[in-house]
């Protein structure tokens, strides 16, 4: 058998389907410990957009103890804002930030989580919002749009936010992890840090180009957090685990600072959930 060959099996036994233990636990840093301060979380709030027309989302803003108004604070979107948001889940950032802030292993943070669209102001099911994959999937700078000149100003008017891009982070999973490195791919003048968990960069809106666009095309200042599973999806639109591989063979190539995890989960946020206090330490470690 040639060498070809054999690289070709290594990489089928990779993404072969199979049973996924998916066992991963989370870890001190996200349940809340004695003597941290907590921070606040407002919302549920709604939001009408006008870069996506007709589109009302639910967000919600993080406020940590720690949060000074005379001084400027880092931000930190998070797509699927609902999921990220909730302490009870998987990702529970709140707590997580509370943690690692109180620590001084991440500066003081504004979180803000946002829901994408949907056509009118109820919300069925927030995991099928009606304009959820031509904001996430799609590529270009609507959705960087979207934040930076229209959602983003309005919580500026309570908050006081860095304007350092290197204070500007953005997170989120599946069609929330493409969307992320998305905007930040169209605009690193004001997103320079990522983190995708079990990221769609397949072709359900053209998102399989973007290992061949990060070879070919001018390198960001970015900074990147990849993380799947090797049972993740397989379907029509693509193979996550190995879009996921192609994106950190990319990274890589062109000699980004980067970072991919790779377990053995299915397309759920076990793994990533407990891998978030580490990302976060890894994306925000020389940020002053």
């Amino acid at each position: 058998m040639t060498s070809r060959a054999l690289i070709l099996l290594g990489l089928l036994s990779v993404v072969r389907p199979g049973v996924a233990s998916d066992d991963y636990t989370l870890g001190p840093d996200s349940q809340p410990q004695p003597g941290v301060p907590k921070g606040r979380v407002v919302g549920p709030l709604v939001w009408k957009s006008t870069v996506f027309a007709s589109t009302f989302r639910q967000y919600w803003i993080y406020v940590p103890a720690q949060y000074d108004a005379g001084k400027p604070a880092a931000l930190m979107v998070f797509q699927d804002g609902h999921k990220y948001v909730n302490t009870d889940e998987e990702y529970r950032v709140p707590v997580v930030f509370d943690n690692l802030i109180h620590k001084g292993q991440m500066p003081v943070t504004i979180a803000l989580f946002v829901n994408p669209g949907h056509n009118s102001e109820q919300f069925p099911d927030r995991w099928r919002e009606s304009n959820r994959a031509n904001e996430y999937d799609a590529l270009g700078d609507q959705y960087a749009q979207f934040l930076i000149e229209e959602l983003i100003p309005e919580i500026a008017k309570t908050y006081k936010l860095t304007a350092d891009p290197e204070g500007h982070a953005i997170c989120g999973a599946s069609s929330g992890g493409i969307c992320a490195f998305t905007a930040a791919w169209e605009r690193p003048d004001y997103f320079r840090k990522v983190i995708s968990h079990i990221g769609s960069f397949v072709s359900i809106r053209g998102g399989h180009v973007y290992p061949t666009l990060i070879r070919q095309a001018a390198k960001r200042p970015l900074r990147v957090f990849l993380q799947d599973g090797s049972n993740d999806l397989d379907n029509r639109w693509g193979n996550w685990p190995l879009a996921n591989q192609s994106m950190a063979a990319a990274l890589k190539f062109r000699a980004y600072d980067y970072r991919f995890e790779m377990g053995d989960g299915a397309h759920t946020h076990k793994h990533g959930g407990a891998l978030l206090p580490d990302a976060l330490r890894w994306l925000w470690r020389d940020y002053k």
